[in-house]
């Protein structure tokens, strides 16, 4: 029999999406089996937040909309932490959950709440239908506004009496046959609903063209070269909304290495570190900032990240470039601001740029970045308890190969990990964003495999992050996952640690036990290994990724000490 969830499966086959990720529920089990009828792989997993961080990751690394599906009431709010961090990472995302059927809205049944109050904030947009023949339209809508402008995570709810067939939602109602166990005319009533959810079910429907995105407004073109020609000491800080479309990664390096300017790098446009030879630094960003005479903001905003702008010299001129127009004066008002996509904006700016003559800046900027690397170098050789975490962090780096993927989660450890770590390819790096999610790590696992199964994926958990993943490693053994995930244990919470005792002279609340993650996951099945002194870590990680590399999901549960290394490192 055909239903609505077949008609949401057709939308989702016609977009070419590969994978839903879900936690099963009754309210949504005809569009998981519609999904699987389609050919598309249904991907379920222990936490609805790690759906939506799946969806996220696959949405950022293959740069379509990625899909989780949702049953109602609990279901939606286990995933509002996922929405959240998707909103405020711009990726499109598509979240299908599931509701009460129509009749019954408001009387009290089974995980009945107002969904769209709860997403309306956390979404770019967010609706509810109640007729059938509105599924494939509203599905459509959603998705371009998904995709369109600033990318972002909708929602839709899709009541229960509208996703299965027509005969059992009859017989649900009290309008079999033989039932007359009501009055007439709530009979009639119920009859006529059930007429209404239905009507022109079968009607064909037929897709609007999607309208052509708009070229970089090149009227700015000129107007930033001359900038650029005059500058002496020009930089590019380039952000995740650089990278959202990946295929465009090659020609976005290409254009970067003509134009010749000192980059930095966040986000996921870090995987840009993969390429050795481009002019991109690592280290001493804010004091690069400080030196600058122009300043292009490629997808960055001034927010905490930058200090609110305070980190660019206040003589500088600024270029910005963001497809938000808010994200383009926020605390910081640009000598040009230009609502565009800045990977296009600057693939056709390395088209038309005269490469100017920045030697000497370029020299202090790479004397800079190399006295920070010995510096760092110098801190990983310093003996703690157990591992130095930077020289863990290093041996990590020396067994990455070419199209791995590094999956970042956490705080103190991973924190210190971006400073040592090079992705190895464009989509390399995968971090929560901006909203500094803790979570992120499973979802991001799932997501990383699925667009790239020929890649190993790194995952890098502080101690404290791990707990929201651990149990997902059961999902990664039902589904043959090769991961290696390295936790920087160090029994606490040492992000918040680490400033609390200092301001307040209390850990009260960071402390955590030297608990043996590495049992758990052989509990889940996978392979577990323990590292408790530095001379143990080359034999154990070769011995992970070998595992790993076997299809085996793997967990290296490495004892860290204490360091200075992120001393003052707090955000607010």
């Amino acid at each position: 029999m055909k239903h609505g969830g077949d008609l949401v499966a057709s939308v989702l086959h016609r977009h070419d999406i590969k994978w839903v990720f879900t936690l099963c529920g009754g309210h949504i089990s005809p569009i998981l089996t519609a999904c699987k009828k389609r050919g598309i792989q249904v991907i379920g997993v222990r936490h609805e937040a790690t759906a939506v961080f799946a969806a996220d990751a696959v949405s950022r690394l293959s740069g379509k909309f990625g899909v989780a599906v949702v049953t109602a009431g609990p279901g939606l709010t286990n995933t509002i932490t996922a929405i959240k961090n998707a909103q405020l990472a711009q990726t499109p995302v598509l979240i299908l959950g599931g509701a009460t059927a129509t009749v019954l809205k408001d009387r009290g049944s089974l995980q009945d709440i107002d969904h769209i109050s709860l997403t309306k904030s956390v979404t770019k947009h967010s609706r509810s239908i109640k007729r059938v023949r509105k599924i494939q339209p509203t599905l459509e809508t959603l998705i371009s506004i998904a995709t369109s402008g600033v990318p972002g995570p909708v929602y839709l709810e899709l009541p229960v009496d509208l996703l299965y067939p027509e005969p059992i939602v009859r017989e649900w109602y009290g309008l079999k046959a033989d039932g007359k166990s009501m009055p007439w005319w709530m009979a009639g009533y119920l009859n006529w609903n059930v007429n209404q959810l239905f009507k022109s079910k079968d009607r064909p429907y037929i897709k609007t063209s999607t309208p052509a995105k708009p070229k970089p407004p090149s009227i700015y073109l000129n107007k930033v070269l001359n900038m650029i020609q005059s500058s002496r000491k020009p930089l590019l800080l380039i952000g995740s909304q650089a990278m959202l479309v990946p295929d465009k990664g090659e020609e976005l390096v290409k254009n970067i290495e003509t134009l010749g300017l000192p980059v930095f790098v966040s986000g996921t446009a870090r995987g840009i570190l993969s390429k050795t030879g481009l002019p991109v630094y690592r280290h001493m960003r804010k004091r690069a900032l400080k030196d600058t005479d122009l300043v292009i903001l490629a997808g960055v905003p001034c927010d905490f990240r930058l200090d609110y702008g305070r980190h660019i010299n206040h003589l500088s001129k600024t270029v910005a470039i963001n497809l938000s127009r808010k994200d383009l004066s926020l605390n910081h008002r640009p000598t040009i601001g230009i609502v565009s996509d800045p990977c296009s904006f600057l693939i056709e700016l390395g088209q038309n740029v005269t490469v100017g003559n920045w030697q000497d800046w370029h020299n202090i900027l790479r004397k800079r970045d190399l006295e920070r690397t010995a510096e760092i170098t110098h801190q990983s050789s310093e003996q703690t308890d157990f591992v130095n975490p930077i020289k863990l962090c290093s041996l990590i780096d020396q067994e990455l190969r070419d199209g791995d993927i590094i999956v970042a989660d956490g705080g103190d450890f991973v924190a210190t990990s971006s400073y040592v770590l090079r992705p190895r390819s464009l989509t390399g790096w995968l971090d929560p964003g901006v909203f500094g999610t803790l979570g992120v790590g499973a979802g991001f696992i799932l997501g990383a495999h699925f667009t790239n199964p020929g890649s190993l994926i790194w995952a890098v958990f502080g101690d404290g992050a791990f707990g929201f993943s651990m149990m997902e490693f059961d999902t990664f053994t039902r589904y043959n996952i090769p991961v290696v995930a390295v936790i920087g244990n160090d029994s606490c919470w040492s992000q918040i640690a680490r400033d609390q005792v200092a301001f307040l002279n209390d850990p009260i609340g960071t402390e955590l036990a030297a608990t043996k993650y590495h049992k758990a996951i052989e509990g889940l099945g996978g392979d577990g290994y323990i590292i408790e002194s530095e001379d143990q870590i080359q034999v154990v990680l070769s011995r992970a990724k070998k595992s790993a590399l076997d299809g085996r999901p793997v967990v290296v549960n490495a004892r860290i000490g204490k360091t200075e290394f992120r001393k003052g490192s707090i955000s607010i």
